[in-house]
């Protein structure tokens, strides 16, 4: 499993209700969601971001109040990938609950800079810059977790 796209770059902090303002959150539909992902921080992300594009963010990313809506509308906006310094337990947690692949990497987060193409392997946990030509670690998911994700979130993990 991989990921590859243009960074969209945020700083340390990033709370959920910047993710997903919580005057959004009286919808289920996850494409209403999406459509306002990340308005408060990038009004025009929504209008740039393509499928397969990655966040890169600073220290503890999601902070905030506990909603899955936040993780949700990044996935569903297109995002690939999240890669930050940290991320806070919670969105973490929802992350992976929902399938939206997510990697902790403090030099990534660094050297990474918006506009740069991206690619990541998840299996070995390499995060490539193809822009500047660098490469960077992160740890790997365990297997059971690049299961859930690869499922598309822990409720289709356990259907079978």
């Amino acid at each position: 499993m991989n990921a590859h796209g243009i960074v969209h770059k945020y700083p340390d902090n990033v709370d959920t209700d910047v993710i997903i303002p919580a005057r959004y959150l009286n919808t289920p539909n996850a494409q209403e969601l999406a459509r306002h992902c990340m308005e408060d921080i990038d009004a025009g992300f929504i209008d740039r971001v393509q499928t397969g594009d990655i966040m890169v963010a600073g220290w503890n990313f999601g902070c905030g109040s506990s909603r899955e809506h936040a993780p949700l509308a990044i996935k569903t906006a297109g995002v690939s990938c999240v890669i930050a310094k940290t991320f806070a337990r919670i969105f973490y947690r929802n992350s992976i609950n929902i399938g939206l692949p997510i990697l902790e990497c403090e030099a990534a987060s660094d050297a990474i800079a918006a506009g740069d193409e991206v690619s990541v392997d998840f299996d070995t946990g390499v995060i490539t810059n193809l822009t500047k030509g660098e490469t960077y670690q992160a740890e790997p998911f365990p297997a059971f977790i690049q299961e859930i994700i690869s499922k598309g979130g822990l409720m289709n993990s356990l259907k079978g």
